[in-house]
């Protein structure tokens, strides 16, 4: 599943693109015939990030909400264009050309066909796709925990739940109720950088190791978005070879490095269990606290 980087990446593509434009909508795969015709032909006044949800809004005071869950993705075609989304190989990373690109037929699968003036977005295989009133959009926004991208993000909201959950902190850090964004990559890299257990009741950790893991997960999410890739690692760990090089054979701590060597205990501890029903990475050497 995508994770918040990407989301923010997604809105940020069609904020540089398709706002302050009239768009042109269609689903060619039929199944948001009605949501797209309330959309048509009206011009795109705002595109934001909440977590894992995309909202692009509308001058007639309808949004457009995507969560694109495990399967769904954008390809982007146009003066600009790209894929961002899910699933991905091991190894792809998102792409960003500038060479004109002319209209092709969608495929059979396109839930929804955006046309702006110089480029075009489709979605396949999105979990949701709908049309919203301001009212509605700002209701899934209300249910979603803070998000490390926003500015306007409120961090106590997260410390609250967490002081006073006895769940497991490697759970709520994957509750989107509790905080946005955050997915089982992120999960998984930012307890192995404090050496948390992910198995340790959230309530018994003090606030400021709450408050370590916001910081971090800021800084994560942030790299995140600005190279399009899951960078976690420090250069200590992972000498000679650049931030920008770091992907995939160099970006990660414990995600999918099961029975691997440790990079920083240097023990095959790594393994890999469920956790209420996601995988879940970690040390058992190295992450104690």
């Amino acid at each position: 599943m995508p994770e918040g980087h990407s989301i923010h990446r997604i809105a940020r593509h069609f904020d540089e693109v398709f706002v302050n434009q009239q768009l042109t909508l269609s689903s060619p795969q039929g199944r948001f015939v009605d949501g797209a015709k309330l959309l048509d032909g009206h011009r795109a006044v705002a595109s934001e990030a909440y977590g894992k949800h995309w909202f692009l809004y509308f001058d007639n005071e309808l949004v457009l909400n995507v969560h694109l869950g495990m399967y769904g993705a954008w390809t982007f075609g146009g003066s600009q264009h790209s894929s961002i989304g899910a699933p991905r190989k091991i190894g792809e990373q998102e792409d960003h050309r500038s060479a004109a690109v002319e209209l092709t037929e969608p495929r059979p699968t396109t839930r929804v066909r955006i046309i702006g003036d110089n480029s075009w977005a489709d979605l396949v295989g999105a979990s949701v796709c709908r049309t919203l009133t301001i009212a509605e959009a700002q209701d899934v926004i209300d249910g979603i925990g803070p998000d490390p991208l926003r500015e306007d993000a409120d961090p106590e909201r997260f410390y609250d739940v967490a002081a006073k959950t006895r769940r497991r902190i490697g759970a709520i850090l994957m509750d989107q109720k509790t905080i946005g964004g955050i997915g089982n990559i992120y999960r998984a890299e930012g307890l192995f950088r404090l050496d948390l257990d992910p198995h340790t009741p959230a309530n018994r950790l003090p606030k400021d190791i709450h408050e370590a893991i916001w910081v971090d997960q800021v800084h994560l999410l942030h790299i995140g978005v600005e190279t399009g890739r899951i960078i976690t690692t420090e250069a200590e760990h992972r000498p000679g070879v650049a931030l920008a090089d770091a992907f995939p054979e160099h970006a990660n701590y414990v995600y999918q490095r099961q029975g691997q060597q440790c990079l920083v205990c240097g023990n095959n501890a790594i393994i890999v269990e469920e956790l209420e029903a996601r995988k879940l990475y970690w040390c058992t050497a190295c992450q104690k606290s």
